[in-house]
Formats: C-alpha cells, sequence, structure tokens
C-alpha cells in the first residue's frame, strides 16, 4: 500500500469560540452604542447652535456694512470732488517717516 496522505492544515482551519459571542445580543454593549449615539446627538446639536449663531453674526455684519457704505455714498453724493473737501486717491507714494525707515510695508 501506499503511503499515508498527511493533510496540511493552517491559520484557517483552527476552531475557535470568539465569533459566537458576537453574533448574541450583548445588552451592555447595545447600551453602550445608545449612549454613544446620544452623546454625538448633544455634541452636534452644540455645532449646529454655534453656526447658526456664526450666520446672525454675518448677517448683522452685512447690515451693517450695507448701512455704513450708504452713509458713505450720501456724504459723496452731497459733495463735489473739485470743492477740495475730498480728494481723489493719490498714486504717489507717502513721505517717508524717519521712525519707519527699517520697516517692510507692502502695498496691495
Amino acid at each position: 500500500m501506499g503511503a499515508e496522505k498527511k493533510i496540511l492544515r493552517g491559520l484557517q482551519d483552527i476552531r475557535t469560540l470568539s465569533g459566537n459571542v458576537d453574533r448574541t445580543i450583548v445588552p451592555y454593549k447595545e447600551y453602550m452604542k445608545i449612549s454613544c449615539l446620544e452623546m454625538e446627538k448633544l455634541r452636534r446639536g452644540k455645532e449646529r447652535e454655534g453656526a447658526i449663531q456664526k450666520v446672525r453674526n454675518i448677517d448683522i455684519r452685512i447690515r451693517e456694512i450695507e448701512a455704513e457704505k450708504a452713509v458713505i455714498l450720501q456724504a459723496l453724493n452731497g459733495q463735489k470732488i473739485g470743492d477740495g473737501s475730498l480728494k481723489p486717491p493719490s498714486t504717489e507714494p507717502e513721505p517717508e517717516n524717519p521712525r519707519n525707515r527699517g520697516v517692510l510695508k507692502l502695498k496691495y
């Protein structure tokens, strides 16, 4: 007769019970999931409130900008540039101040 054939086994052939526990419902794990979901819900609610407050602040600032712009336009319409009260923007550089000699100035 021939030699017996030996069956080679690997890690996939080792039987364990590790997967059996996960298939059943463990109450404390489910309660932990619920508590984590509640904490995330609370955090998201606070993020939402903060975002809504930011939008309100932006809206208020936009209204302030529009009001300020209207005041400036009214002042410009009431006065002419040629009468000397308002000067057009100059393109000449500002005179150099002796205190600011070593300072780097960037103009945009």
